[in-house]
């Protein structure tokens, strides 16, 4: 064995005859649960205490699937029947709890991958955690951190001097804290939208901070998830075709949105979410509130003030907290020591359905800006090949981890 082989046993090494997924979030545990069906062994490694850390820490209290259960189940188990059809936070957390235990999916909790790093000589990966307990040496790796990995926080000029409580929606539980208070949301994406909604429940006063073109549809058409209606229709027509069909509809049944200072963009909602992985908001009630004024629609901001902000057309706004609808980001570069599969911005250089597999054993999921249901779909692909490599060049051991 040369000289770079023997730098594997000079620490504490855990082989693992099989891959390390890192991530216990749904696309974690759906390659796991395929995995373990065939019986391959694995090692799952996730920074929180838990499984699922962005549902269960970093959602408010009310949140819903935005999309019928039958597109938000994971491979392998489908919800449970008397789930409703859009299921609750704690319906879903309940649902990742009871497919864990049914595939026997125990990942290593507080363990944060700190490098991952592929040892060209002898065609393994080295995954180290930042605990330092040990190395983890694998033939494969699964990277299943999600696009929601990191929160994003734009600097804003004057943000320190404003003197209220600033918070990331990552952070938001509910509206019952705010009661009474003057509240900006900056974002008008889903989480924007239904912060601003909650914000109203709870006799808040909220503006929320538009700064660029956003697509707002009705959640259901003729009683019918338009994003159901969206799936069914690309199967007979092309994308623009059904675009122009959604927004037709949504016209009808929304309304002109531009008005209340919601503009459009100019690409369809289905095209833009395909090129840009921009998600269209499927309105859940928000809407009427932005109608009888309940909730304001604003500019963007130029600065903040001592208690109070200065939007881009001069206006000043009294508030006294603001809630940063700001979105996530990957953190993949930050720890994967690789630069051609991933790009800069952490997400695979080949659009889905492509970005599952890269070289040397390296594997993504849910990456591909479609939600559950696009995970799925790679989690699938993934398990099935790493069984099929693993049933030929991988003899069956009775022990899944060996401790040097």
């Amino acid at each position: 064995m040369n000289s770079q082989c023997d730098d594997f046993f000079s620490g504490r090494c855990v082989l693992v005859n099989g891959p390390v997924i890192v991530g216990a979030g749904p696309s974690g545990l759906a390659v796991a649960a395929g995995l373990k069906q065939e019986g391959v062994p694995l090692v799952i490694l996730e920074r929180a205490s838990c499984i699922a850390s962005l549902w269960q820490n970093r959602t408010y209290d009310r949140l819903k699937l935005h999309l019928p259960k039958q597109f938000c189940e994971l491979p392998y188990a489908p919800f449970p029947p008397d789930f409703p059809q859009y299921p609750s936070k704690r319906h879903f957390i309940d649902y990742l709890h009871s497919y864990a235990a049914r595939f026997q999916i125990v990942p290593r909790f507080n363990e944060s991958v700190l490098s991952a790093n592929y040892d060209q000589t002898c065609g393994l990966w080295r995954v180290k955690t930042v605990s330092g307990a040990a190395e983890y040496i694998c033939r494969w790796l699964v990277v299943a951190t999600g696009e929601n990995a990191e929160k994003v926080v734009p600097e804003f000029q004057g943000l320190h001097d404003f003197g209220g409580a600033v918070m990331h929606a990552c952070d938001y539980k509910s509206g019952e804290f705010y009661r009474g208070k003057k509240v900006l949301v900056v974002g008008c994406g889903n989480s924007g939208m239904e912060v601003s909604l909650d914000l109203c429940h709870h006799h808040a006063f909220p503006s929320m901070v538009v700064r660029s073109s956003v697509h707002v549809l009705p959640r259901e058409i003729l009683g019918k998830s338009t994003f159901e209606l969206g799936v069914s229709l690309m199967k007979w027509m092309p994308i623009w075709v059904v675009d122009k069909i959604l927004l037709a509809a949504a016209r009808l049944i929304l309304g002109n949105i531009e008005k209340y200072g919601l503009k459009r963009p100019s690409v369809g909602p289905l095209q833009l979410k395909n090129t840009q992985g921009k998600t269209p908001v499927l309105d859940i009630g928000t809407l009427p509130r932005i109608r009888n004024g309940d909730i304001k629609i604003v500019p963007g901001i130029k600065r903040f003030l001592q208690g109070g902000v200065e939007l881009v057309d001069g206006q000043l706004l009294e508030i006294d907290s603001v809630i940063l609808a700001t979105g996530y980001s990957s953190n993949v570069p930050s720890w994967l020591k690789e630069n051609e599969f991933f790009s800069k911005d952490g997400f695979p250089n080949s659009p889905f359905p492509n970005g599952w597999k890269g070289k040397g054993g390296l594997y993504a999921v849910g990456f591909t800006r479609r939600g559950l249901s696009g995970a799925s779909v790679d989690a699938i692909k993934v398990a099935q090949d790493i069984i099929k490599i693993w049933k030929t060049e991988t003899k069956q051991k009775h022990h899944s981890v060996k401790v040097l």
